[in-house]
């Protein structure tokens, strides 16, 4: 038994459908009320070889023949009309012209907390703002200065030849790097991989600000004093 492939377009459907020849178009259009929810009594059905032809083939309006009485071929088009939407939902889903929107103004939108704005702005602060806060700092470099040690009564002298976000420290705030008076450091200003600044090897550290003083120190006789805070 042949089967027939057609294209099915309404004013709220588009589909492709297989259909006997040999059904009448009183049966069709039993098919059709599924399809497009066009009541049968409703269904004006025109035959259109494709979709961009706005010549129409025929109009299948004997509900006696059968679909192939109209030498119906593969992929031609049935386009459904509807000959009195008001007792049917014809076009009401695709129609929002009677439907009440919810409005605000641009003032209003933008007090809610609950919108797709408000979010975009807290996690846009929430990317801008570091782990840790850069503070202001009154440690410049260049400046003399005394560094904290763990032994009690004891800090050490050098001078400030860094300040500001390190790599190997990425997102834990502000380090100092500072050329100690004396080789008690433990690099030379490069660390894993980066020159921050110069100076002799073991002379250089790179310390937390809280354990850095800067003021009028002069350079003094240092005994080592290492400890795990230092980088």
């Amino acid at each position: 038994m042949a089967i027939i492939n057609l294209f099915v377009i309404s004013p709220d459907t588009h589909s492709e459908r297989r259909f006997d020849p040999n059904i009448t178009v009183e049966q069709l259009k039993s098919k059709l009320k599924l399809i497009t929810g066009i009541p049968t009594a409703n269904q004006r059905i025109t035959l259109f070889t494709s979709e961009v032809d706005s010549n129409p083939v025929v109009q299948l309006c004997d509900n006696s023949r059968a679909l192939g009485f109209y030498c119906t071929t593969d992929y031609q088009v049935l386009k459904v009309d509807d000959t009195n939407p008001s007792v049917s939902f014809t076009s009401q889903l695709t129609d929002v012209s009677q439907v009440n929107k919810f409005e605000l103004s641009n003032t209003e939108y933008a007090k809610r907390t609950d919108t797709v704005l408000a979010y975009k702005q807290t996690h846009k602060a929430e990317a801008s703002e570091p782990l840790h806060p850069i503070p202001q700092l009154d440690i410049p470099i260049g400046a003399r200065c005394e560094v904290k040690s763990s032994e009690p009564g004891f800090s050490k002298r050098g001078t400030v030849r860094f300040v500001g976000p390190t790599k190997f420290g990425a997102g834990t705030g502000v380090w100092i790097g500072v050329e100690y008076d004396e080789p008690i450091g433990k690099n030379d200003g490069f660390v894993q991989g980066e020159h921050y600044f110069t100076c002799k090897p073991k002379y250089g550290i790179f310390v937390r600000p809280e354990k850095v003083t800067a003021g009028d120190f002069p350079v003094e006789d240092l005994e080592m004093d290492l400890n795990d805070e230092e980088m």
